[in-house]
């Protein structure tokens, strides 16, 4: 079966939810029938499953408790919401996906790649993104941009030194090196609208065919 399923990755504030947003309105604009989503998150369990994994106060919780719990949160969100709308010829915008826990798990965590990676096959069974666009930021750059936010929640994850990020950002080369023909890299330090602009000229090839 094909479809249109677009991921979108990246460290932490790198501005990819407002890109998703955008490129949500303007495909809608231009009468293609898409719909915005996140993971975790995006119909109501994975949503429980987000408030566990990101609540500040769940300091000690292990590297496998969450990779598991972000697995669990994937496969209900996919198959209550992903998979439905692709079936039904909509194009999917996803602001996070399995990559999401390969860098920061995988990596990030050190749990491995090929491990986080076995977790997630089982959970997603093959239904893998058409596209990843991975928005590269500097770490630093990333969460000061958090700070400046008052809108955006501050999460477990924004709270952890500044090491950990770098590691995520060191997960995501990674991973364009391992997937290079699925996940391309957009320079997420520039203005909003180069962003942006960059983002379309990845996304319209697969839209024209």
């Amino acid at each position: 079966m094909s479809y249109l399923f677009f991921s979108f990755e990246g460290p932490e504030g790198a501005g990819k939810t407002t890109i998703v947003h955008m490129l949500a309105n303007y495909l809608t604009e231009q009468h293609v029938d898409v719909i915005a989503t996140r993971e975790p998150g995006g119909i109501d369990i994975a949503e429980q499953i987000r408030s566990v994994i990101l609540h500040p106060s769940n300091e000690r919780m292990d590297a496998r408790t969450e990779a598991l719990l972000y697995a669990a949160a994937r496969r209900q969100h996919l198959v209550e919401k992903v998979i439905p709308a692709l079936k039904n010829g909509k194009v999917v915008l996803c602001d996070r996906f399995i990559d999401s826990s390969l860098a920061y798990q995988g990596v990030a965590r050190g749990l491995g790649i090929d491990e986080i990676l076995a977790i997630n096959t089982f959970a997603i069974e093959g239904w893998m993104p058409t596209l990843t666009i991975y928005f590269d930021i500097d770490p630093t750059l990333g969460l000061a941009r958090i700070r400046e936010n008052d809108l955006r929640e501050v999460n477990r994850l924004d709270l952890e030194e500044i090491a950990f990020h770098e590691r995520v950002r060191n997960g995501y080369m990674m991973l364009l090196d391992r997937f290079p023909k699925r996940i391309k890299k957009v320079d997420a330090a520039q203005p909003i609208a180069k962003v942006f602009e960059d983002v379309q000229a990845l996304i319209e090839p697969f839209l024209r065919k």
